[in-house]
């Protein structure tokens, strides 16, 4: 049976990535993002390589009425999601927070966590009241550790960790599945976004070590979909072997 699949921040890294892993199982697939080009491309190659279904909705998970009006508001066909891929998210800045730009924080915050939120709210009570569904967050090691500088977007990433916990509690009577995977070092463009396009800076981040891919991180949302009804993965932390933790990576290569 083909599931409905809705994956927030489509257009890039995992969020792309995990888009391209449910197609290939025939999965249909609501795809959102910020950028209407990159959204229709993606759902034009996934429909005419996998032969599988594709909606693509294009908004921002920082606007509150532009998510509600979206989703809520699908067609009835689409309606019924299977499992929602929280992925849209990003860090901006790398500063002590005595030096922190406000407006990096006011993204960060907007998009990691009332981001998840919004898409959350609107999605979930569905799930509930069909007693069916799966719900993905993508946190991060970030989320598990504070490192130098990461203040805010590890403050962000902490939410998500307790949000997903705390969702578990508030959908287990409805026999919803709720899970958190971790990541730690991923090469997509959230060096590139956090360094606000500064390619060289960006680049020396992943020199030395093998990363993960989004491929990586999308094997992992997808193994955790695949298990039997009786059976929720709470939390996944995926690193890189090279990397032991937030601030510690081998990079003798």
């Amino acid at each position: 049976m083909n599931r409905i699949v809705l994956i927030t921040g489509a257009t890039s890294g995992i969020g792309r990535a995990c888009a391209y892993r449910f197609a290939a199982e025939k999965d249909f697939l609501i795809l959102t993002g910020r950028r209407k080009s990159r959204l229709d491309e993606l759902g034009s190659a996934l429909q005419a390589e996998f032969n599988t279904r594709v909606l693509t909705l294009c908004f921002d998970v920082r606007n509150r009425v532009e998510v509600e009006h979206s989703l809520s508001t699908l067609p009835a066909s689409w309606q019924a999601v299977d499992i929602l891929v929280n992925n849209a998210g990003l860090a901006v800045g790398l500063n002590p927070l005595q030096e922190g730009e406000t407006d990096d924080w006011e993204r960060m915050i907007d998009t990691n966590v009332k981001g998840l939120l919004y898409v959350s709210r609107t999605i979930v009570p569905g799930m509930v009241a069909r007693r069916k569904g799966h719900v993905i967050n993508i946190g991060s090691i970030a989320g598990k550790e504070v490192y130098p500088n990461g203040n805010v977007y590890c403050a962000t990433k902490f939410a998500v960790d307790a949000l997903t916990k705390g969702l578990r509690m508030d959908t287990v009577k409805a026999g919803i599945k709720v899970t958190q995977i971790a990541p730690g070092a991923v090469e997509t463009e959230f060096s590139m976004v956090r360094f606000k396009g500064d390619a060289d800076r960006a680049g020396g981040v992943y020199k030395g070590f093998v990363p993960l891919s989004g491929e990586d991180v999308a094997d992992a949302v997808f193994y955790v979909c695949s298990l039997p009804d009786h059976v929720n993965i709470n939390d996944l932390v995926i690193m890189p072997t090279a990397q032991a933790s937030a601030t510690l990576i081998d990079k003798s290569l």
